[in-house]
């Protein structure tokens, strides 16, 4: 493990080298790599020959973080992401994976810098556009009601939820955030939203996108519009746990591609 200093955070970081091609990781909202691991979703898992970079993003798991919500705009956890790709991978080309608030992270660093990239896996795109507005105001309801009534009321409101089929099996789990920052969490999820439609059709490498159904926080039209928009992406939709467990497959198949190209 290590950490690394950005304006206003140390993010805590592992690295894995076996050689080979460099991959970073990153995860969902309110998540961790640890939590995503517990969630099926650390897609790096067995993932051997490549340089894996996993870190958790400001505020979340053993990273810190401030109070404003324009800290956690995921334009800003793209600056974070493209210093820590400078740090450990300088001048190179990466790999990204990662769901959710990490996909948007991912294509708000690519269309910043997009010869940084070689591909990317992307997992469960949330909404977006459209869609995003009424997220945007659900995340400020919550954050207010964390305010009003403190983290435990907050998981003990939203446990026992509909969830998607793909996930059955898979434990509930506590949000790895501090409650003094999980607020600003969820303000600066609601500033935040995917590029623009005609920024991501710039954004000319491989990309799988992986989505699952009946899932309103990552619906699949998101999925669909993304392999629309992205000039060589691909889309695979699952609908129950045994088709995620592929995923890992899936990243380690994108990855191998990428480094047969670069050869």
């Amino acid at each position: 493990m290590s950490t690394f200093a950005v304006p206003g955070a140390e993010l805590e970081a592992e690295f894995s080298d076996e050689g080979g091609h460099p991959v970073v990781q990153l995860h969902g909202l309110t998540s961790s790599r640890y939590r995503d691991r517990v969630l099926d979703l650390d897609l790096g898992r067995g993932l051997s020959g490549t340089r894996l970079l996993r870190y958790d993003a400001r505020g979340h798991g053993h990273s810190s973080g401030g109070t404003r919500p324009e800290e956690y705009a995921w334009p800003n956890l793209a600056d974070d992401l493209l210093r820590l790709l400078d740090h450990w991978f300088p001048g190179e080309q990466v790999h990204g994976v990662g769901p959710s608030m990490g996909c948007g992270t991912l294509l708000h660093a690519a269309v910043r810098d997009p010869d940084r990239f070689s591909g990317f896996t992307l997992l469960l795109p949330p909404t977006a556009w459209e869609t995003r507005i009424p997220k945007a105001e659900e995340y400020r309801r919550s954050a207010a009601f964390v305010e009003a009534h403190g983290l435990e009321a907050f998981i003990d409101a939203t446990r026992g939820g509909a969830r998607p089929p793909a996930t059955v099996g898979t434990p509930e789990t506590r949000p790895e955030v501090a409650e003094r920052t999980l607020p600003a969490l969820f303000r600066g999820a609601a500033l935040s939203d995917l590029p623009a439609p005609d920024r991501l059709s710039r954004i000319d490498v491989p990309v799988t996108v992986l989505a699952w159904v009946d899932d309103p926080s990552h619906p699949v039209s998101t999925a669909e519009a993304l392999a629309a928009l992205l000039p060589r992406a691909a889309l695979s939709v699952a609908g129950t746990p045994a088709e995620v467990s592929a995923w890992p497959a899936v990243l380690r198949d994108d990855v191998a591609g990428r480094g047969e190209a670069r050869a």
